[in-house]
């Protein structure tokens, strides 16, 4: 009996120090846990304040320009039409995307229904891909204005250019419809990356890998190939010209038509470095969550994620700010509309496409 009593003394003492010592690797563990929890916070928190400046400025920056396009006849083109559309996409992914997503860096989680979740997303997607293509169809614009003038006018309609536009946001929505679903891949929750977006499906599939060659390779590519013309056609007609000059001196004084189209071809060539600004800032956004994602797939390092996240969100604000360094026009458009002043229109007629005045 005394053996029996000593064994079940034992067992219960050995319950007891198990019990112990869970209880201290738990507390532990939930200490360690509290405390990275803690540092996380703090880098949340300065990453919902940063997307709300982003979407204010991203708000305010694309409302404005968008109102000084439509009212000031000076900067009323061919490229401003692709402008608001682009405008239009980055204004609709502050209003509806970075609330949300500034929400989630402050409770850590996802707090509304899974409607939303799939909801804001898809206009992530959709505003990359109408970027892209907008970007591409000023490119395409600035290629054939500068190298093939004689079919601008025919291709440059009113009707074709809302055809291309519309192009590009049925494009936009279309390739996202078979993950919107449940085809391929779908919209949810990563709880790794605190933030709703692609996930594979039941089948292990994921659209991404479509989508990035589709809309970001096959955009970017075209770009490249028509500055790559461009650039080629503008050294051409400069060497063309100096080497005219030289032989001929005396034609030195040109006619005021030919000062005016010379004038008018300077004005091209800003909006078209302008374009080029708009795109090589729109690769630094994006290449970071790219290069990210290939290099840290298994969410190793979430803040780094998180920090190429927020570079992602400044491409819906860094384009007005570059409309304003980069262009004289649309600077004297934003002062109108600040000032609110009448919006002056030119005493010459604009060619097709242009953009008048100095920068």
């Amino acid at each position: 009996m005394e053996r029996r009593l000593l064994e079940v003394s034992l067992e219960g003492g050995g319950s007891f120090m198990e019990s112990l010592a869970f209880d201290s690797s738990t507390s532990l563990s939930q200490e360690a846990e509290s405390d990275s929890l803690s540092k996380d916070k703090h880098i949340l928190t300065l990453a919902a304040i940063t997307t709300i400046t982003i979407l204010v400025v991203g708000v305010v920056g694309n409302l404005l320009t968008i109102v000084a396009l439509l009212r000031c006849p000076r900067v009323r083109n061919v490229a401003a039409a692709f402008i608001i559309s682009l405008c239009v996409a980055d204004c609709m992914f502050c209003i509806l995307v970075l609330p949300f997503n500034a929400s989630l860096y402050i409770f850590g989680k996802w707090v509304f229904n899974d409607i939303l979740c799939t909801i804001t997303p898809m206009i992530r997607y959709v505003n990359v891909g109408i970027s892209l293509l907008s970007i591409a169809m000023i490119t395409i614009n600035r290629y054939i204005m500068i190298a093939h003038y004689s079919l601008y006018t025919r291709i440059y309609k009113p009707v074709w250019i809302a055809c291309m536009i519309i192009f590009c946001w049925l494009l936009s929505f279309g390739m996202l419809v078979p993950t919107l679903l449940g085809i391929w891949g779908k919209f949810d929750y990563e709880s790794k990356l605190i933030t709703c977006t692609i996930v594979k499906d039941e089948n292990g599939r994921s659209a991404k890998t479509a989508l990035f060659i589709t809309a970001f390779i096959i955009p970017c590519l075209i770009i490249i190939i028509c500055y790559t013309r461009i650039f080629w056609v503008v050294h051409s007609s400069e060497s063309r010209m100096r080497k005219h000059a030289a032989k001929n001196p005396k034609d030195i004084n040109r006619t005021s038509k030919e000062k005016k189209e010379a004038k008018n071809r300077r004005n091209e060539w800003r909006i078209t470095k302008m374009v080029l600004a708009i795109f090589l800032s729109f690769l630094v956004c994006y290449l970071p969550i790219t290069i990210v994602k290939v290099v840290d797939s298994e969410v190793q390092q979430p803040n780094l994620h998180l920090l190429a996240t927020i570079m992602l969100y400044l491409s819906a604000c860094i384009n007005p700010i570059i409309y304003v360094i980069m262009n004289k026009q649309y600077r004297q458009a934003y002062k109108t509309i600040l000032m609110c002043s009448r919006p002056r229109m030119l005493s010459t007629t604009p060619g097709p496409g242009s953009s008048h005045g100095g920068q």
